[in-house]
């Protein structure tokens, strides 16, 4: 099974940016769901069959995980991101939460694509860049926690 934090740690070793991982990151939480929806498959009582029901599995598992860990970096006091920006990405991630744990109790393809939207477009502001921008947001120190645990 694959972990969100050794998804970090292989790509932390790259030298990119922190913003460039966590995009990265996101993004392999995106495109694990969309696999999932992409096969997904069906048993003779309409539920999901027991492959799709583990790779849903797991593919929820590495997104609550991802979330769990901006979650607490979010939280942190000295997390260097405007204030707003971090309540936002917050109440973000607790909607995140309740579709995870919605989509646990009631597996249904449809439900997949907002979480998928979401990741790819948080992924999409990250490595957004602009050369005209004169001071860069700065970067929380989620690799750091990633790369701790």
């Amino acid at each position: 099974m694959d972990n969100p934090f050794n998804a970090y740690k292989v790509i932390e070793k790259t030298t990119i940016s922190g913003r460039e991982t966590e995009a990265r990151v996101l993004n392999k939480a995106a495109q694990k769901l969309k696999n999932c929806q992409d096969n997904w498959e069906i048993d003779s009582r309409g539920y999901p069959d027991s492959i799709t029901e583990l790779k849903l599995d797991e593919a929820l598992n590495f997104n609550q995980r991802l979330w769990s860990v901006f979650q607490a970096e979010l939280s942190k006091q000295e997390n260097p991101l405007p204030v707003n920006l971090k309540q936002n990405l917050l109440r973000l991630s607790t909607f995140i939460d309740k579709k995870i744990f919605e989509l646990l109790a009631y597996p249904a393809r449809d439900k997949l694509t907002i979480i998928i939207k979401i990741n790819q477009n948080i992924a999409a502001g990250l490595s957004y860049s602009e050369p005209e921008l004169t001071a860069p947001l700065p970067e929380p120190a989620i690799m750091t926690t990633c790369a701790a645990l």
